[in-house]
């Protein structure tokens, strides 16, 4: 009986110090998830917090290029779809309780006379400089791109690029539809229609900025693509 006794507290130390063992390892994952659970707390707080700033300096650059540009009266400014117009009227108007300030642009070529809200004028841009314009000069001497594609597709690149209100792409227009001549059965009639609207277009910006007349801007963009030349053989 002495035996048996003995015997069974043997077991029951056994038990207790495995019950020891894996309460101090269960305590010690609770302190690692803690401080893991804090570090992760902490890393989330600064990222937002740092993306916030961040969100905050965008915002401002952003702002800085989309600011409302001041033009004056009798200005030269380019609408993409109708070309080079001037500035003749700076207006308010109140549509409800609102007050809207406005230009009022006259286009020459077109006789039109537009209203541009000041808010609004992202689509208008100020006339070229002297350096574009040679930059152009230069576009009008070099050869033609002359594409295979079905020419309904590239007329409706060279209508894109009129109206996109790009000064150099309005020359390569010039450039690739100018034939070298006046003869009218040397192009068909589209694009008798395409040259001669880009050229109009290009020759009242030459005529803003330069401030010469017509007929020096029209026999400069002349010279430049060649036309001159075959004009004085045929005489």
């Amino acid at each position: 009986m002495i035996k048996k006794v003995k015997k069974v507290k043997k077991i029951k130390k056994v038990k207790k110090t495995k019950k020891v063992k894996t309460k101090k390892v269960e305590n010690k994952n609770k302190i690692v998830l803690k401080k893991t659970k804090e570090v992760k707390e902490n890393l989330t707080l600064r990222k937002s917090n740092y993306s916030g700033e961040d969100k905050v300096e965008i915002k401002k650059i952003k702002k800085q290029p989309s600011e409302k540009r001041v033009y004056n009266l009798k200005d030269f400014v380019v609408y993409p779809k109708h070309g080079v117009g001037k500035i003749m009227a700076i207006e308010k108007a109140s549509i409800g309780q609102i007050e809207i300030q406005f230009y009022k642009i006259f286009i020459e070529k077109e006789k039109l006379t537009l209203t541009v809200p000041i808010n609004q004028q992202i689509n208008l841009r100020p006339i070229a400089t002297v350096n574009q314009i040679n930059k152009c000069v230069a576009i009008l001497k070099t050869k033609p791109k002359i594409k295979r594609t079905m020419w309904s597709r590239r007329a409706q690149e060279y209508d894109q690029k009129i109206n996109s209100g790009k000064i150099y792409e309005l020359a390569e227009v010039v450039k690739d539809l100018n034939k070298n001549t006046d003869i009218i059965a040397d192009q068909s009639y589209s694009e008798r229609q395409l040259f001669e609207k880009a050229f109009e277009r290009l020759k009242s910006e030459f005529e803003a900025v330069l401030d010469i007349g017509h007929e020096e801007v029209e026999n400069k963009m002349n010279k430049a693509l060649g036309r001159n030349q075959n004009l004085d053989t045929e005489q």
